[in-house]
């Protein structure tokens, strides 16, 4: 008896423990320009993970820079509004914060309370970089969570500049013929 109580307790605590978050403050980001479910993708392992997360959207001028002029289809404050919208829509009433980004790592190499980087395949390579420099900040490392790619119906990655092309919807359906 006393066995089975000891083993339905520890059941208890596991699973008590896979419910809690892991992270108080989680940070990941991007561009954000045409809302899809690589976004989602992202955004839900994020909030799975945390209290609370810090979420960067590229600033106009550092977007321009690194996507050209022609490939970002909404200003700053647009990206946000819809960000925002889609946070409410598929979240509910989660706990997180908008910063601006005008570099490739934010507010997640100078706070020693963010705990891990929420990052697609694609760009978690850049918590490397983020690590040393916090380490050289005197912080500690942060764990980098990798989130898959989400594909469209060409097996292809879903992503804002197809979209804006016209050639796939936000959730990777085919709108027209290449």
């Amino acid at each position: 008896m006393q066995t089975w109580y000891k083993l339905i307790l520890y059941i208890e605590n596991s699973v008590k423990q896979l419910m809690e978050k892991r992270f108080d403050l989680v940070a990941t980001g991007g561009t954000f320009d045409e809302i899809h479910s690589g976004h989602l993708a992202l955004l839900s392992k994020a909030f799975e993970l945390c209290e609370s997360l810090i979420i960067g959207v590229t600033s106009d001028e550092f977007a321009t820079k690194r996507k050209g002029k022609n490939n970002i289809h909404y200003r700053y404050e647009e990206r946000v509004a819809n960000l925002k919208d889609a946070i409410r829509e598929n979240f509910g009433d989660v706990k997180y914060q908008i910063s601006k980004l005008d570099n490739d790592y934010g507010p997640v190499i100078l706070s020693a309370d963010v705990g891990a980087l929420v990052a697609s395949t694609e760009t978690a390579k850049k918590g490397d970089d983020i690590n040393r420099i916090r380490h050289v900040n005197g912080l500690a490392p942060i764990e980098v969570v990798m989130v898959d790619l989400v594909t469209a119906y060409d097996g292809k990655p879903i992503s804002s500049s197809r979209i804006r092309s016209g050639e796939i919807d936000a959730a990777g359906k085919k709108l027209k013929v290449l």
